[in-house]
């Protein structure tokens, strides 16, 4: 097993079990491998919506009409927001797209308009954007999402930490800028200020690792891991980075801590067979 398919098998057996419930995965149809479509057009909201719609049944179809009936007969804001809610279940729970669902929760956050609303979609939105399974075509489009709700949940509360580093994380893993230290700053404002704010560590060794910068990424995952011990997305990026680094001693030590903090079977068979190949 090489490398990078460990990772993958990793991050969809215990990464995405930290989400706040379940949702639909990306899947290699969603979006296209580059950050353009054939037609040389950039990846957009109609575009997603139109592709995810075509591979619906009819019966599905039938449905999505109805709701989408009920957001165009709206004539209040509680209706708009009901529908648009309705529309993010079905494209969670029937259609199973993640995209879709991401959208439709963004768009009844923004018409919520509470800092919890709009916190809980960008984060959704953030956490997929840091998956390793997420189509580089799409990622510019979830941060951009994320950034609108980030911006607004800040002008509510300007001292929401973790809106801050969110907002940092989509110019990081986003490319919405050509300079990424505009996020590195923006994060680094709460982590100066607090050191042991995980999140804010997290984020800022998973853009050390991304960047190829994987003694500081190593530097900040202990940090992580210091002030919460049992962190498992920190101790798989940890062990990897060290394997990156060939350091399989080390690599070894913190796969072997990941296998003993998780039960699933899968999970611990996919790092016994990676420490196997280390030790060849």
């Amino acid at each position: 097993m090489r490398k990078p398919q460990l990772i993958l098998i990793l991050s969809g057996l215990l990464l995405f079990s930290v989400l706040y419930f379940f949702t639909p995965r990306f899947t290699a149809k969603e979006a296209p491998a580059s950050n353009q479509t054939a037609d040389n057009q950039v990846v957009t909201t109609e575009s997603i919506l139109s592709t995810a719609k075509l591979a619906l049944s009819e019966n599905q179809k039938i449905a999505l009409l109805s709701i989408e009936n009920q957001l165009a007969k709206a004539s209040n804001t509680k209706d708009s927001l009901k529908s648009f809610k309705a529309l993010s279940q079905f494209w969670a729970d029937s259609a199973q797209k993640l995209a879709p669902y991401l959208y439709f929760t963004y768009s009844a956050a923004l018409l919520e308009n509470t800092e919890k609303s709009l916190t809980f979609a960008a984060q959704l939105l953030v956490d997929n954007l840091l998956t390793p399974d997420a189509p580089p075509a799409i990622q510019p489009w979830i941060a951009g999402n994320a950034k609108v709700l980030l911006e607004k949940a800040l002008v509510i509360n300007p001292k929401n930490d973790s809106a801050k580093i969110n907002l940092g994380a989509c110019y990081l893993f986003g490319n919405l800028s050509d300079n990424p230290m505009q996020g590195i700053t923006t994060i680094k404002e709460v982590v100066d200020k607090d050191s042991t704010n995980a999140y804010g560590q997290l984020i800022l060794a998973l853009g050390g690792k991304k960047s190829g910068q994987y003694d500081k990424a190593i530097e900040r995952f202990l940090t992580v891991i210091k002030i919460q011990p049992t962190h498992i997305e920190a101790m798989i990026h940890l062990a990897e980075c060290y394997e990156l680094t060939d350091q399989k001693a080390l690599a070894i030590e913190w796969y072997t801590k990941v296998s003993n903090s998780v039960n699933i079977p899968e999970a611990k068979e996919a790092i016994s067979k990676r420490i196997q190949e280390l030790k060849k």
